[in-house]
């Protein structure tokens, strides 16, 4: 597994978890309560923004993690094409880049023990009523470092497809994508029970 977090060292990495999660979920709310194009547009170059400013290095890494959403945003676009609503189209277009670009944001200035200590405060009340929340944790963790090593995954099998034939890559790549994902969680299910598992 891979970090998430950017060796570009920027202001964001000092601040306290908690506030950048917090802000990332009122933008968010502001992401989807906004419905004109031209709120959009301005959330999006703000996000951009913030991914220029420590620098271009740190830019083109970020901007690089957000390359994998391409198929989603021609699939909604190329949806709204076909029934003539182009500007919804765009609308939720942006509003997925932009969102999922401040959550990457929130990634990658953030270290995973720093997320899971809010995720830990989180569930204080559940440890209250006797619940055992290292599993609630644990699975939280696992989501947030495999998502982006199963997309990058998916992506060294389309290339693989790419290469080998000339047709366009479809649905064959479903099955050896679900067989690696297997692998990999009875991996990390043998490597828990080594150390004692979820008890």
């Amino acid at each position: 597994m891979i970090s998430l977090t950017s060796p570009v060292k920027t202001r964001a990495h000092s601040w306290p978890a908690g506030l950048k999660l917090g802000a990332l979920c009122l933008a968010t709310m502001a992401l989807f309560a906004a419905g004109d194009i031209a709120w959009h547009l301005g959330f999006a170059a703000f996000a951009v923004l913030l991914y220029a400013l420590p620098g271009s290095l740190f830019m083109r890494e970020g901007l690089r993690r957000l390359w994998a959403l391409w198929p989603f945003v021609v699939l909604v676009v190329g949806w709204h094409l076909l029934t003539d609503d182009v500007t919804k189209g765009a609308v939720i277009a942006l509003r997925m880049l932009t969102a999922v670009g401040l959550a990457n944001l929130v990634t990658m200035t953030t270290t995973l023990r720093d997320m899971m200590g809010v995720v830990r405060w989180l569930l204080t009340p559940l440890r209250w009523l006797g619940v055992n929340t290292g599993a609630i944790e644990i699975a939280v963790a696992l989501v947030i470092r495999f998502t982006p090593v199963l997309a990058e995954k998916g992506q060294m099998l389309a290339m693989a497809w790419r290469a080998r034939s000339p047709r366009s890559v479809r649905w064959h790549i479903i099955a050896p994508f679900a067989v690696l994902a297997i692998d990999d969680a009875d991996h990390v299910a043998e490597a828990l029970r080594a150390r004692g598992g979820l008890a």
